[in-house]
């Protein structure tokens, strides 16, 4: 595919048409985020003439040039819609040769992250980094033919109808996983941590497994971080596949309860200051206990609970206290299979939003 270099400038140009009749309102005024998108305005608007703000009409860009404290990302944003206002500081621009240039590819070029990276390094300053005009023309662009960029915005226009999906479905799947869990913590029996789990305490005493493993703050289970040369891993805890994993330490600096759920084939094993557990019965299901203890709620009443100590540990005769709704086998199944499904287009959501 045969590419041709351009100079920026040389295929756009700056647009300055004021709001000098008063045609827009405070209704119109818009910012612009480093998630290259025009978002509704935070500044105070009280008493502020509109005079001088700058129109940004459909097709056109605006950028700040700014660069200072924005987590190394430039405020750029592109107007597909109806004619907005901005802040006068800010740049509007438009293409101005669609003759080689279509504006949505020139929006995909500038959501990239070496777009970012390149116009944090080029920015200048002391106190205050810019990126300014001058510097934003001399970017080198290399393109291709109209129709090969067309059929780039094709597949781009696709992916973000995709990602909107995903979103629409995501919501829904919140809405209705909040419902349901909302409806059995107040109608169904609650039963405790220390009546549902039991502590199981398996060493690894031949030493034949060597994966150690911790718990994060997110409560997932990852390599230890631990200094373990010369360490007797035979002292350490087993733990198998439908296992819990707990460590009371710093519930309440963290306000998190260190809890996770291993769900792998091959056993691992976590260092003796942990706690092990496993379900009593068949009665609960472990996703389940697991999916109540990724609550935000759990969390908060674990640092409540948590000792005043230094440590702000959470004891195992508190974390015995804790009291969980249990519906009956198939409530459980099915929140906990709403729930999966949640974290699945969740996360699916979040690669989606970070290959944009």
């Amino acid at each position: 595919m045969a590419l041709t270099k351009y100079k920026l400038g040389e295929l756009i140009e700056q647009c300055d048409e004021r709001n000098n009749d008063g045609k827009y309102t405070v209704a119109d005024v818009k910012g612009i985020s480093t998630g290259k998108l025009f978002i509704e305005t935070k500044a105070n608007m009280d008493g502020v003439s509109l005079v001088s703000y700058k129109v940004v009409k459909n097709n056109e860009f605006a950028y700040v040039a700014d660069t200072s404290r924005r987590g190394d990302k430039i405020a750029l944003a592109y107007n597909d819609d109806k004619e907005i206002l901005i802040s006068s500081i800010y740049t509007v621009f438009r293409v101005q040769r669609p003759d080689l240039l279509l504006s949505t590819y020139l929006y995909m070029y500038f959501n990239r992250p070496e777009f970012d990276r390149f116009s944090r390094f080029n920015s200048w300053g002391s106190a205050r980094e810019t990126f300014d005009w001058a510097d934003f023309c001399d970017i080198d662009i290399e393109l291709p033919s109209l129709p090969i960029q067309q059929k780039y915005v094709n597949v781009y226009n696709a992916m973000l109808a995709n990602q909107q999906s995903y979103e629409r479905g995501l919501e829904d799947l919140k809405i209705s996983f909040e419902a349901l869990i909302d409806e059995y913590k107040h109608k169904a029996p609650k039963r405790t941590t220390g009546d549902i789990l039991r502590e199981i305490d398996c060493r690894n005493v031949d030493g034949t497994i060597t994966e150690v493993q911790g718990i994060n703050i997110t409560k997932q289970f990852m390599p230890s971080v631990a200094n373990i040369h010369e360490v007797d891993l035979s002292k350490y805890k087993l733990v198998r596949k439908g296992q819990f994993a707990f460590s009371g330490m710093q519930t309440g600096r963290d306000e998190c309860i260190r809890i996770a759920l291993y769900n792998e084939e091959f056993p691992i094993i976590i260092s003796p200051a942990y706690a092990v557990f496993e379900t009593k019965d068949d009665s609960v299901l472990s996703e389940y206990v697991m999916m109540w203890f990724s609550r935000k709620e759990i969390d908060r009443l674990g640092w409540f609970m948590s000792d005043g100590s230094i440590r702000t540990n959470l004891d195992m005769d508190r974390f015995y206290e804790i009291e969980i709704p249990i519906p009956d086998l198939k409530v459980q199944q099915a929140i906990v299979e709403i729930y999966n499904a949640y974290k699945v287009v969740s996360g699916q959501v979040k690669s989606a939003k970070n290959g944009h």
